[in-house]
């Protein structure tokens, strides 16, 4: 009986994997999306920067007007879900694929900030409602969704990148890819309505309090923050690192972002399973270690393809960061609460989605890009104290 018992356990996976990916569908799709907007216009940031005619500093500066639109779009975020239920991901994707095309109408760095602080607000509300439905799923079901969903956001990113760094070396304006990348979106967006399948969040229950969630949001909070920081600011930085510090020819930069959405995706689908072994805090530590590593090569990369395996290394690095943080952050809270916790744990953490980039364009300014990367690996490292935190919490929370 000893040698069928390895054939068991992999037929279990395999059968928790498919169930896993029914469950998570509709989010999966709408995290597609995701990947498919910021994809495309991770590839393209080189063009749009130049047609703005933007400096580091002041091009970074224009992203945090998407960090304002994502803030205010997630303080909404768990009234609005409540009151359009199943509606939410589809009508949300529809106005984020009229928002992938508003840098296009952008003819300074004013007005880049005007179409970034829109195009923030509706991913977010976006990004947002999946991450609650997953939350709500694996609490009703009993089962990790959110690395395998998130996979689904990093391989769309990658495609997305990739077409779009083709598309800029075969000579393509934004004009040409974007209202296709927008298309994308909307097909998507359609995609994620959920019949039958769908249910609420449970009510609170009986005497329950709203308040005392800060103990618990906070040191989650904290890992997505730094996480967001660096994989964002690889992503936004990446394509201008390798074309104008490594020197490679225009387009092979969005090599860069395709890598990083395709080294995630691969570390979501691995994370998934080694989550079991290893536990989300395990493997939020252990990846951080990796993006430490990854970071350094990209700093230190003598020539493209090198700089190229560095932020392919980053990418596993932040790959399971964020999904398995929301993954304890819902353990830690009231079911009824999850909504609410994991609100407030984005607004504070993908904050550092879009002060990334600002932070790589003021390192960069004064020192240049290599300099940026080694501060994204010191940024990786501070991710090792916060895991010791949740730890404490969680043992709290069980005592």
């Amino acid at each position: 009986m000893a040698p069928r018992r390895p054939d068991r356990a992999a037929g279990v996976q395999v059968f928790k994997l498919a169930e896993a990916a029914r469950a998570s569908r509709a989010s999966s799709v709408a995290l597609a999306a995701v990947g498919v907007l910021w994809g495309g216009w991770a590839a393209y940031i080189p063009d749009i920067k130049a047609r703005v005619a933007a400096g580091d500093d002041a091009f970074g500066m224009a992203l945090m007007a998407a960090a304002a639109g994502s803030m205010v779009s997630m303080q909404l975020a768990p009234a609005i879900i409540a009151r359009a239920g199943r509606a939410m991901m589809p009508v949300a994707g529809a106005i984020a694929a009229l928002a992938a095309l508003s840098p296009l109408a952008a003819a300074d760095t004013a007005g880049l900030a005007l179409a970034l602080f829109v195009m923030g607000a509706s991913v977010a509300m976006l990004d947002i409602s999946a991450n609650i439905r997953l939350s709500v799923e694996e609490a009703a079901r009993g089962l990790p969704l959110m690395n395998l969903a998130h996979a689904a956001f990093s391989f769309a990113f990658a495609i997305a990148a990739l077409a779009a760094a083709l598309a800029r070396r075969a000579g393509w304006p934004p004009e040409q890819f974007l209202p296709l990348s927008a298309a994308a979106i909307l097909i998507l967006a359609v995609a994620t309505w959920e019949g039958r399948g769908w249910r609420a969040a449970p009510p609170p229950p009986e005497g329950a309090t709203a308040g005392g969630l800060w103990p618990a949001v906070l040191p989650v909070a904290a890992i997505m923050f730094l996480s967001f920081i660096c994989e964002n600011a690889t992503d936004s930085w990446s394509a201008l690192h390798i074309e104008r510090t490594l020197g490679a020819a225009q387009g092979v930069g969005g090599y860069g972002p395709a890598m990083l959405g395709l080294t995630m995706g691969l570390g979501r689908l691995g994370g998934q399973v080694a989550a079991a072994r290893l536990g989300e805090r395990g493997l939020i530590f252990w990846s951080a270690v990796l993006g430490v590593v990854g970071a350094l090569v990209t700093a230190l990369a003598p020539v493209p393809w090198v700089g190229v395996l560095g932020v392919a290394l980053l990418g596993f690095g932040v790959a399971v960061t964020v999904p398995s943080a929301n993954t304890i952050l819902g353990r830690l809270v009231r079911p009824d609460q999850r909504g609410v916790a994991i609100s407030r744990a984005w607004v504070f953490g993908f904050l550092g989605f879009f002060i990334g980039p600002t932070l790589m364009g003021q390192v960069s300014e004064a020192f240049g890009l290599r300099w940026s990367f080694a501060f994204v690996g010191l940024l990786m490292a501070a991710i090792l104290p916060c895991v010791v935190l949740v730890g404490r919490r969680q043992r709290a929370a069980q005592a």
